[in-house]
């Protein structure tokens, strides 16, 4: 009896050594895996204190000091400021507009039975099976058709129709694990679909609505591809096309470069500082059911 007694903890706790075991793997390579993530960016970050001859000489050193030589020719000297502007509004812009479609189509293809209901939603949820750059040169062509090349105008309409079928399906989801008696209690109370939606649904949407609106800002503020194809003047370029202006034909301003690149990085950190515990209840919405 004492020997089982004494057997007993050792058979049980192998498959708690075991889970240690597997536990810590995966914190190392997390670990790792955020050491792999976060060495760019602090080599941008240190860099961007450093001159051009310090970065080339030693590229992996340390500054000498807090040189804010390279943000303020950043900011002025390479017009950063200008492009800043542009992006934030296109990207403001595209995201509200696309946010706002999105969120009212998905309420209607979750709450409301009607016909063509089931191909309406995989109309919205077939475009991510699409890459948007394969349809470029038509795209080209009708923006030319319609005026639009060189106009932020332009850009907004595509960036805010390229992120509504990832919208509606994001929100669709969140919607469908909201309960229904809160429709039917509106009802009851004699509101009608437009006050159920603005008053009672709205406010619970709000996690939702964070996940969309910083996974399509991000995209939409970091994107290089589309301003730099319908974009003509470079007073209308974005932060991603205007950071070329730190490359030359037989020179490159690296210091400059980074300073423009953390300069980029600001929004977007702290719009993610900002709404990351709704980006996590929205992501996990409906997972408990």
């Amino acid at each position: 009896m004492t020997a089982e007694r004494i057997a007993r903890p050792t058979v049980f706790a192998r498959p708690r050594q075991q889970a240690g075991w597997r536990l810590s793997g995966a914190y190392a390579l997390l670990c790792l895996y955020a050491l792999v993530a976060i060495g760019p960016f602090l080599l941008v970050l240190l860099g961007s204190f450093r001159t051009n001859t310090q970065i080339i000489n030693d590229p992996l050193g340390l500054p000498s000091g807090l040189n804010l030589g390279n943000y303020t020719r950043a900011w002025s000297t390479a017009s950063m400021g200008t492009y800043f502007l542009n992006s934030l509004v296109i990207s403001v812009l595209a995201v509200a507009l696309c946010t706002a479609v999105s969120v009212t189509a998905a309420y209607a293809l979750a709450r409301w039975r009607f016909a063509g209901r089931s191909l309406l939603a995989v109309f919205f949820i077939s475009g991510l099976m699409l890459p948007m750059k394969l349809g470029m040169l038509p795209v080209f062509y009708q923006f030319e058709r319609l005026g639009l090349i060189d106009s932020r105008f332009g850009l907004i309409l595509l960036y805010a129709a390229m992120g509504i079928p990832f919208s509606v399906f994001v929100m669709m989801a969140f919607i469908r694990s909201l309960p229904g008696e809160l429709d039917e209690a509106g009802r009851l109370d004699g509101a009608g679909e437009i006050r159920i939606f603005g008053s009672v649904m709205l406010p619970l949407l709000r996690p939702g609505l964070a996940t969309v609106v910083v996974f399509q800002f991000a995209p939409t503020w970091n994107d290089f591809f589309y301003p730099l194809v319908l974009l003509r003047s470079s007073n209308k370029y974005t932060i991603p096309v205007g950071l070329t202006h730190f490359f030359g034909e037989h020179s490159m301003d690296r210091g400059g470069l980074y300073a423009g690149l953390i300069l980029s990085l600001i929004p977007v950190v702290v719009l993610f500082a900002v709404a990351s515990k709704q980006i996590v209840n929205g992501l996990t919405a409906g997972i408990g059911k």
